[in-house]
């Protein structure tokens, strides 16, 4: 080390002093680096937005149709046990109604994937649009 080299009556020890000026040059430029990054995170696009004068839409509330399928693959029509052939028909009596219902579809847990891919295929092609999955959710432990 060159501390004190031109002095020869002082015992060489270990230096007990830390330099922290490189640790203090580096955080003041991450500093600046983060005020200047800081808006780019929280910035938004400043828009003026137009102004109409238009009421609420009333429209009268769609019915809803409830299509259950229990784990064997029974389908039921708001709880009534209905036959695909029926099924269908039904599917196409509510696609003529205006507005449409909307379906929602409620399938056991156990219930093969492929039965719930049938029903959901059979209510697009008869023209149902609206289609919503009911779940349970998760019990608090």
């Amino acid at each position: 080390m060159a501390f004190g080299a031109f002095n020869h009556h002082r015992n060489p020890g270990p230096m007990a002093d830390i330099n922290v000026t490189p640790m203090v040059d580096v955080m003041l430029v991450l500093l600046v680096i983060f005020i200047l990054a800081a808006p780019m995170f929280t910035g938004s696009v400043q828009l003026e937005l137009p102004k109409a004068q238009a009421p609420a839409a009333q429209t009268a509330p769609a019915a809803t149709v409830t299509l259950s399928i229990d784990a064997k693959g029974q389908v039921f029509w708001n709880n009534d046990p209905v036959e695909k052939d029926a099924l269908e028909s039904r599917l196409i009596e509510a696609a003529r109604l205006d507005p449409q219902p909307e379906l929602q579809l409620r399938a056991d847990k156990d219930t093969r994937y492929e039965v719930v891919a049938q029903v959901m295929a059979a209510a697009q092609s008869n023209g149902l649009t609206k289609l919503g999955f009911v779940t349970d959710p998760k019990e608090k432990k």
